[in-house]
């Protein structure tokens, strides 16, 4: 549950109020615990405020439970509500199910039951409202979340599309930089069609793609007989991109024999054939990328520095998925339904759990790799909503980043789920706050701080765990 989530209880009764408010509020460290007793102003409170979980009692004077039940949820239909009867029928709780209850528990309380009803309803509510949110987000995001084929609305994408705009709006040559897989290639298509050079050719070489002894061939061209093999003349891609844009990805790797021929292109806007001795006047913009370090390149004399200086006319950085994870939520969703397109699929959806494991690992491999994570993610899973499990490898026990334990049994190994929940919840808390007092060297407070739980919350989880923090002090 949420730090700072509140339970409204909603009881005729005081005295009952009173002892479960006293007896939740030890059980509930870090939850704020509200009463009311008055049917009528419960409802008039709760126009005005949205508690995280509602316990609402049936038999009430006045206002019968299922008729408030009925009310609450013309005011907010996601509200998370939990009904309380000692008169607990079957009819009864069908009633509530059917009226929007969320779980119903019947009078006197058995403590353990009522205790699990309410975390299961407290986070059921945080799955929902981030649900919610996320869903507001991609909507609000709707708009402004692509550009030219990126997906993206945080900040380092906005600074990339408004750099895209007004590069495209001059005729100068673009050096674009940045890791595989950042979209350096859609950049470039992004800068050529909001060009003036839209309506002309663009040309994509990948320079690594060609071998060495061809690649000033497709550059330059080459006159018939220039070389073993060529038996007609060959205009090359300069000639042919005339008027228009050639990109020259991964720049870094063409050999230095070409890095000459090219620095003439940009110097003197004409190229000459192989084979031939006359120069041909050409009208290019070149835009070139790469995911190397130029500068390391010419100091080991890999690059030159004089190519350098006039291919870095003007710079863009595509950021890595590192930068805008906070874009990861729409990207999934936007591969999610391209993916789904692509196979002929119902409309598929990543839960908030395997979207939040996607945030948090780290992608070596950027946007490219996340795509194929989405599509084998897709591609196996056979519900409709796709969950962490999809989005693991086979194996042992393993830990993410944020320490989260995900538990892949063969299966003679099966165990009953609750006892598996029970097991890496329990794991979890082991593993988490350990790290938590190794980080702060067993300065409780300090750690209650970092982690967003209160004091005496943290100190429950270690005695339950049986983690003492002198341990942890240097």
């Amino acid at each position: 549950m949420a730090p700072g989530s509140e339970l409204f209880i909603i009881d005729d009764e005081k005295d009952l109020l009173m002892g479960m408010q006293r007896m939740l509020g030890r059980e509930f460290c870090d939850v704020r615990i509200v009463t009311e007793h008055d049917p009528r102003q419960a409802l008039a409170r709760l126009r005005n405020h949205r508690p995280d979980l509602i316990l609402l009692d049936i038999q009430m004077p006045d206002i019968n439970g299922l008729e408030l039940l009925r009310a609450i949820r013309t005011i907010d239909e996601n509200l998370t509500v939990i009904m309380m009867t000692g008169y607990g029928t079957i009819e009864v709780a069908v009633q509530a199910m059917k009226g929007g209850a969320y779980d119903f528990i019947t009078k006197p309380f058995d403590k353990p039951a009522l205790f699990r009803a309410i975390g299961k309803g407290l986070e059921h509510n945080r799955l929902l409202r981030e649900n919610i949110a996320l869903k507001q987000r991609i909507n609000r995001a709707a708009d402004e979340k692509t550009f030219a084929g990126f997906v993206g609305a945080s900040p380092p994408m906005q600074r990339l599309y408004h750099a895209i705009r007004t590069t495209a709006r001059t005729d100068y040559t673009v050096l674009i930089r940045g890791e595989s897989g950042t979209g350096k290639e859609l950049a470039a298509r992004a800068i050529h069609q909001m060009s003036s050079r839209r309506n002309k050719p663009l040309f994509m070489v990948n320079c690594p793609a060609i071998p060495e002894h061809l690649l000033e061939s497709e550059l330059f061209g080459h006159r018939k007989g220039a070389f073993t093999g060529a038996h007609q003349n060959q205009a090359g891609l300069f000639l042919e991109a005339n008027g228009g844009t050639l990109c020259l990805d991964e720049i870094g790797d063409i050999p230095v024999s070409v890095q000459t021929k090219l620095l003439r292109v940009l110097q003197e806007q004409e190229i000459k054939p192989l084979g031939s001795s006359k120069t041909i006047s050409v009208d290019v913009r070149i835009i070139a990328s790469t995911n190397r370090n130029l500068e390391e390149q010419i100091k080991e004399h890999a690059f030159r520095e004089d190519l350098f200086y006039r291919l870095n006319v003007v710079t863009l950085q595509t950021p890595s998925l590192d930068e805008i994870r906070d874009d990861i939520p729409l990207l999934v969703d936007h591969f999610a339904r391209l993916v789904c397109e692509e196979l002929d699929l119902p409309e598929k959806h990543f839960s908030i759990n395997a979207v939040e494991e996607l945030i948090r690992r780290p992608w070596p491999g950027n946007v490219r790799e996340l795509q194929n994570v989405v599509r084998g993610a897709i591609l196996f899973c056979p519900d409709k909503t796709i969950t962490p499990h999809y989005l693991r490898g086979q194996g042992a026990t393993t830990t993410n980043d944020a320490g989260a334990v995900a538990m892949d049994l063969p299966d003679q190994q099966i165990i009953p789920y609750k006892e598996a929940k029970e097991t890496a919840i329990n794991a979890f808390s082991r593993q988490y706050v350990t790290r938590l007092l190794k980080h702060t060297g067993g300065n409780v407070s300090r750690a209650a701080q970092q982690s967003g739980l209160t004091r005496a919350a943290l100190q429950k989880i270690m005695r339950r765990q049986g983690i003492i923090s002198k341990d942890f002090r240097t």
